[in-house]
């Protein structure tokens, strides 16, 4: 895969756009990450951080009591075990990394779920930064424990108050920070979205997930490979070493209280293209091009946008697509844990929804799941949403 090209479109999604204020800074940042990134000192700092701060690589694990509940041979990658919990700290020691050597001492970033805040959060503290993470107000009612999380490692949780206060709210009041404060500041963006050159920063820095896979696979035959789809990173990083392979790719966006209720964040297999927090991708839009409100019960899958790459797969006909909904999701949560006594991330209990869902078609096959995230930090607001 090239892609994407030099003005940082995947076909014809992707690009830059974004505020002149910010164009020079954008440029700056591009060729910034890729001298970096053919840097083999850089890479070998990264690569040691990842093995021995991070705890990678991550296992490939047999889920058999759920394989054999379902009539499907399930495997998870097991990203939940990294440091924090999840995959995004794949891409924060990156990104902190690359903000040091361009020689910018403050953090920013924006967060849902509250995972990726907590991973820039930890990556700052790790290389001694300064670091504000914006986050909806609504998210930070129902993640307070990863709130209090970001403070402890010494960042500042700034709550946003507009629009439905939740992940596209905090991206754009991050971005509006990074305009007035690009001189000093780096914007760690947590997904595979915003204008380039972060979609292909993002996505080289989660790679490492399916470049990982491909090596404890050893050959052994895979029919699928299953990830939720929020933003994208997660799926962009396990699917992208296998983009046009044989094995056949889905990612599962959040479908909400259903797609008929409205209330739903798929993007992908619901949306037309637009432009959101610069870049030309897939979105949720009204007949005016107005972006609409997302939902999802989980935090870090309820995004009205997607990462342009993802768009252009889409199209392209490399993934496949699908949706599950929030009571899908939950019952998929509650059988990992029975089953195999793993508490997945509401977000990676989407894949396993759709998994369980298809399983007569996918009879006898053998399908990866990316257990991008442990649902530690969903815990309370599952037992609130369930009367416990």
């Amino acid at each position: 895969m090239t892609l994407p090209d030099s003005g940082g479109r995947f076909g014809e999604y992707g690009g830059r756009f974004a505020p002149e204020t910010l164009m020079d800074t954008l440029t700056e940042l591009e060729k910034a990450f890729l001298e970096a990134w053919a840097d083999p000192d850089f890479k070998s700092e990264y690569h040691r951080l990842l093995a021995d701060f991070v705890g990678r690589p991550s296992p490939l694990f047999a889920a058999d009591r759920l394989s054999d509940r379902i009539g499907v041979r399930v495997l998870f990658k097991r990203e939940d075990l990294n440091h924090t919990g999840a995959h995004k700290i794949n891409n924060t020691i990156g990104q902190a990394l690359l903000a040091q050597r361009m020689g910018k001492p403050r953090i920013i970033a924006e967060t849902g779920a509250g995972q990726h805040g907590v991973a820039t959060a930890t990556a700052a503290a790790l290389l001694g930064m300064r670091c504000q993470v914006y986050m909806g107000s609504k998210d930070i009612a129902r993640q307070a424990l990863n709130v209090y999380r970001m403070e402890l490692l010494g960042t500042e949780v700034i709550p946003v108050t507009t629009g439905a206060r939740t992940l596209k709210d905090a991206v754009s009041e991050a971005m509006r920070d990074w305009v007035a404060s690009a001189g000093d500041t780096h914007y760690i963006i947590g997904s595979v979205v915003g204008p380039h050159p972060f979609p292909l920063s993002v996505r080289e820095f989660q790679k490492v997930i399916g470049e990982e896979l491909e090596e404890q696979l050893a050959g052994t035959p895979v029919d699928l490979i299953v990830a939720c789809v929020g933003g994208g990173s997660n799926a962009i990083g396990i699917f992208f070493p296998f983009i046009g392979t044989e094995v056949e790719l889905v990612g599962v966006e959040a479908g909400g209280e259903g797609i008929e209720s409205g209330r739903h964040g798929a993007s992908l297999s619901h949306g037309r293209p637009g432009v959101l927090h610069g870049a030309h991708t897939y979105l949720l839009q009204d007949e005016e091009g107005q972006v609409l409100e997302a939902h999802s019960a989980s935090a870090g899958l309820d995004y009205p946008g997607v990462g342009p790459e993802h768009a252009y797969f889409k199209d392209a006909g490399l993934v496949r697509y699908e949706s599950v909904t929030d009571v899908e999701a939950l019952e998929a949560f509650h059988l990992v844990g029975e089953l195999e006594g793993i508490i997945p991330a509401l977000e990676s209990a989407h894949a396993v929804a759709w998994v369980v869902r298809e399983a007569k078609v996918l009879a006898g096959k053998t399908v990866v799941i990316n257990m991008s995230g442990r649902g530690d930090k969903d815990v309370e607001q599952i037992r609130e949403m369930e009367g416990g």
